[in-house]
């Protein structure tokens, strides 16, 4: 352009020309000084939008601090109030002792609350905390009669809280335990502004609660301390209370109202000026814009600007793409081994001790094959989320694929606060999900490994974390394990035995015991039930208890399953008069082909549906309800028979009675086992027959071993009995034998098969 006018101007003379060089001239200075003026307004216009958003977004952030912070206090006190040892210390029996040192001096110490109150199921006060001491609810005057709002929001009577404020309701959608009613609000409390929080008493149990039970009270001010936190962490300068007419110059303030508008408090800080600092980066190349080449260069300049940033924005997203995982947000693998061979370093520099926790998810694959990966991407998005919540801010959480998760610790002092940390993401990751409808129960099992000087690379520091994650889910899952050298033989050991249990599976080197049940005079054996043996070519007879842990870690327990289905029915067919009980694996019920894999073995082996009483435990049932109900009606039909084992130890049986068509109880021998000692134990057997005579459910007692038991139990009413007292797992010659005999003998053999049991 500036070529274009000095070429027009150089063609034009001196004297009358001069007219048309202004003229030529003016155009383009007019342009200047419109765009001149045009980028002053939109400066001055942005410099004031950014001031005002910033101050937006203050008033914002301090507004949900407070809110966070009536969050935290309630939490506070629901996770002191929220037990069974509460409702006995504050509604079945007020102990005083109690409610100072563990409610009082526990929210004064511990979450920095200024006054404590406790109120009985009539509102009266029966304990209050001042400072650190406890006093007389009426040392307080006047001042109680201001909590009263949050005690009828609480009671569910009429108040003026707000509606998201209170939690009336006694049980908390999709959760298995009852949540306590709680309500909170910003007030003054003489003459300072507070936040006040209530939370009625409630258990974790079915412990009777009066109908009004007590409430814990907490009145927190908004003072120094709380300010100070927010000011350094909101990065709000000078923040403080002034009064409500107390000129505060050019500082931003925020007003605290209460549910009938009414001000209660006003807070001020230093307010930040964005606007200004845009000025100053841009005036000074305002006054070059009246050329318009420096013009033209200018906007060049802007726009290589937002290029690069448009750019770096993408490099970063991609580099967050990259090192992230999609489903949970968390750093990805790729993340995880950069950070780890980071931390590597470090610890060989400084010589401090750090430690990788490998987690995987206990009875996740169950949740995907029942329920369809669109619930468990859900759950893996939850894990994620409690993993992240329960960590410090200096740990890393990642996920590795599918259920495995890792955590990085890089300052970690012994090896029992690395128990310790398992131990709570272990209970964390244990509590029951709500998601999508579904309540899910699953769990954690981890490997943990430290990282000192002599530690090798991230490989090696991977393996070890693996090596002990193995040895807790063959302990028994939901456990954690720290690394030691022994564990590599036993790994070892443990991937020979799945090899030769594979093996044995395949070319049929295992065997079936059968132990015998009896009716209740112990004379006339009724069924048998079917235990799997093994007899290893060089380590001779492997217990149960051993080898079917391998099977379930490495998924062997369903074709072990279906051998033993297969086999017992195949030898019970020779026995017309008895039953044949076969024990279920949960990964073996949960298989969508299950009923078709008992319907196929039925009709190859020619034995009689009806005879067949397959035994499932509360845990096969967990989480896997309507599922489960369907596969159950299905093989019902076919005559199959089912059996509720080992009741009475879980949690939910008496759901499963009323959900499950079960056709038999199993009492669990622990309860067998003491009833000639413990009153409580024959209690519950009593009341187990007769629930399951009520419910037209057969009752078998297991583990009967002496004549005191069987007496007993004989008398209580149980329809069948098993133990060593009638007879020790044997073959299947034995069995045939033993029915024999019991033909020979007559009605009365109950002393030659006691004998033959021995």
């Amino acid at each position: 352009m500036w070529r274009e006018v000095r070429t027009r101007l150089g063609r034009i003379g001196a004297g009358g020309d001069s007219r048309m060089r202004r003229s030529a001239v003016a155009p383009i200075v007019l342009v200047i000084v419109f765009a001149v003026v045009c980028v002053i307004v939109a400066v001055q216009w942005s410099a004031y939008r950014a001031d005002d958003v910033a101050l937006h977004q203050e008033r914002q952030l301090f507004a949900r601090a407070i809110a966070q912070r009536r969050g935290f206090i309630l939490r506070d006190i629901e996770s002191i109030v929220a037990s069974d040892n509460a409702v006995d210390r504050l509604s079945n029996s007020f102990d005083w002792t109690w409610v100072h040192d563990r409610v009082g001096l526990r929210l004064k110490n511990y979450f920095d609350q200024s006054h404590v109150f406790v109120v009985d199921s009539s509102d009266r006060f029966v304990y209050a905390m001042a400072g650190r001491s406890s006093v007389d609810p009426k040392w307080f005057g006047t001042a109680t009669a201001d909590l009263a709002p949050v005690i009828d929001a609480v009671r569910g009577r009429p108040s003026p809280l707000k509606p998201e404020d209170v939690e009336t309701s006694r049980t908390q959608t999709g959760a298995p335990l009852p949540r306590p009613a709680h309500a909170s609000r910003v007030q003054m409390f003489i003459g300072r502004p507070a936040i006040v929080a209530a939370v009625a008493v409630s258990g974790t149990s079915r412990m009777r609660l009066p109908n009004q039970p007590p409430i814990v009270l907490s009145v927190t001010y908004l003072r120094d301390k709380f300010l100070g936190a927010m000011s350094r962490r909101l990065e709000l300068p000078h923040l403080r209370i002034t009064g409500l007419t107390t000129p505060v110059g050019q500082d931003n303030t925020f007003d605290l109202y209460d549910e009938a508008g009414r001000p209660l408090a006003r807070f001020a800080w230093t307010p930040k000026r964005p606007g200004a600092e845009i000025i100053r980066n841009v005036m000074p190349f305002l006054g070059i814009a009246l050329a318009a080449f420096v013009l033209l260069t200018s906007l060049v300049v802007r726009y290589m600007r937002r290029t690069e940033a448009t750019i770096a924005a993408g490099e970063d997203q991609m580099r967050h793409l990259a090192m992230h995982d999609a489903l949970s947000g968390l750093p990805n693998r790729t993340f995880f081994g950069e950070r780890l061979a980071e931390l590597i370093e470090e610890v060989r520099r400084s010589g401090h001790t750090a430690a990788v926790l490998s987690i995987d998810l206990d009875r996740f694959k169950e949740v995907n094959d029942t329920l369809g990966h669109l619930i468990g991407d859900a759950l893996i998005r939850t894990v994620g989320q409690r993993l992240a919540r329960l960590l410090r801010g200096s740990d890393l959480v990642a996920r590795l694929g599918g259920d495995e998760f890792a955590v990085i610790a890089p300052d970690v002092g012994e090896l029992g606060d690395l128990q310790t940390l398992a131990d709570r993401i272990i209970a964390a990751l244990r509590a029951p999900y709500a998601v999508m409808g579904h309540t899910l129960a699953i769990g954690a099992s981890i490997g943990i490994t430290s990282i000192t000087r002599e530690t090798g690379e991230v490989a090696d520091i991977m393996r070890r974390a693996d090596v002990a994650l193995y040895r807790a889910k063959n302990e028994g899952r939901n456990r954690a394990c720290i690394y030691d050298a022994a564990m590599d033989a036993d790994l070892r050991e443990r991937k020979e035995m799945e090899r030769d249990l594979k093996d044995a599976i395949e070319y049929n080197d295992l065997m079936i015991a059968y132990q015998p049940l009896v009716g209740p005079s112990g004379e006339t054996m009724v069924g048998v039930e079917a235990l799997c043996r093994w007899h290893h070519p060089t380590l001779g007879e492997i217990p149960p208890a051993k080898f079917i842990p391998v099977a379930e870690h490495s998924e062997l327990i369903i074709p072990l399953g279906e051998w033993v289905l297969r086999q017992a029915c195949l030898e019970a067919k020779a026995w017309p008069a008895l039953t044949l009980a076969v024990n279920v694996s949960p990964l073996q019920f949960r298989r969508p082909d299950f009923v078709k894999v008992v319907a196929r073995i039925l009709a190859e082996t020619g034995f009689p549906p009806e005879r067949l009483e397959l035994e499932l435990t509360e845990s096969t049932l967990v989480g896997n309800v309507e599922e489960a109900g369907t596969a159950m009606r299905e093989l019902k039909a076919l005559g199959v028979q089912f059996a509720l084992d080992d009741f009475g130890t879980g949690y939910s049986s008496l759901l499963y009675l009323r959900t499950f068509p079960f056709d038999k109880l199993k009492i669990d021998r622990s309860f067998v086992r003491n009833i000639e000692n413990a009153a409580d134990s024959a209690a519950i057997v009593h009341a187990v027959v007769s629930l399951g005579r009520g419910l037209g459910m057969k009752v078998t007692a297991e583990g009967v071993e002496t004549a005191e038991q069987h007496l007993f139990l004989r008398a209580a009413g149980v329809h069948s009995l098993q133990g060593f007292r009638f007879g020790r797992p044997g073959t299947a010659l034995d069995i045939t034998a033993r029915l024999l005999k019991q033909a020979d003998a007559g009605p009365r053999t109950l002393a030659p098969i006691a004998s033959l049991a021995g």
